[in-house]
Formats: structure tokens, C-alpha cells, sequence
């Protein structure tokens, strides 16, 4: 049984630092490409970062490159994003997903396994 969890998120101020954790279970993570993905209120899903699960390789939106850090513990079997300077438009819901194989496209089409989410808001 392939899943996926989401925990970290929660309300910060701009300027802000959150570590979101997906914790994946019922497969092995290295052999997987994960990525982090979010979804703000009447927008579309959007890729956030992605990682390799067996050399690491990882892509990164331009939209939060050098505030943002994806990073992975295969003895844990977990996946992390690292949010620095978090900024209002950064608010949404962010998810993670798995695909089999090497990091391909960083797109919510090209990975069939997600999890449940965790809200992330960034406000004053």
C-alpha cells in the first residue's frame, strides 16, 4: 500500500521559515521521483520542487529558487521541503507526489501517487 503524508505546514509571518515533511510508506523511496506541488485558492496546481529518488537530481521553480530547498532521507523514507522568506503569495496548500523512476517533469500530470495536503498560510 503506496502513501504518501504531509505534515509541517501551518501559519507564519513573511519573512518566515516552515520545514514541510512527506513521510512515504509502502515502497522505497529511492526508487522513486518525488515532488512538491501547491494549489492556491482559484489557481492552478503548480510544481513547487522535485527530487530523484536514485541520483538526486532536483528542479526548482523559478518562482521560489534560492528560498525554497528540497531535500530527501531514504533511511527515514522522507522527503522535505525547506521554505526561507516565505512571502503571502506562497500561501496554499501544498502537496507531495510520487512517481516510479528517475525525475522526469516536475508537472502534477506526470506523478499518480499524492498525498493529503497541508495548508501552509503566510499573513501578517
Amino acid at each position: 500500500q503506496l502513501q504518501l503524508v504531509e505534515s509541517g505546514g501551518g501559519l507564519v509571518q513573511p519573512g518566515g521559515s516552515l520545514r514541510l515533511s512527506c513521510a512515504a510508506s509502502g515502497f522505497t523511496l529511492d526508487y522513486y521521483a518525488i515532488g512538491w506541488f501547491r494549489q492556491a485558492p482559484g489557481k492552478e496546481r503548480e510544481g513547487v520542487s522535485c527530487i530523484s529518488g536514485k541520483d538526486g537530481s532536483t528542479y526548482t521553480a523559478d518562482s521560489v529558487k534560492g528560498r525554497f530547498t528540497i531535500s530527501r532521507d531514504n533511511a527515514k523514507n522522507t522527503v522535505y521541503l525547506q521554505m526561507n522568506s516565505l512571502k503571502p503569495e506562497d500561501t496554499a496548500v501544498y502537496y507531495c507526489a510520487a512517481v516510479f523512476g528517475l525525475l522526469r517533469l516536475c508537472v502534477p500530470r506526470m506523478y499518480p501517487y499524492w498525498g493529503q495536503g497541508t495548508q501552509v498560510t503566510v499573513s501578517s
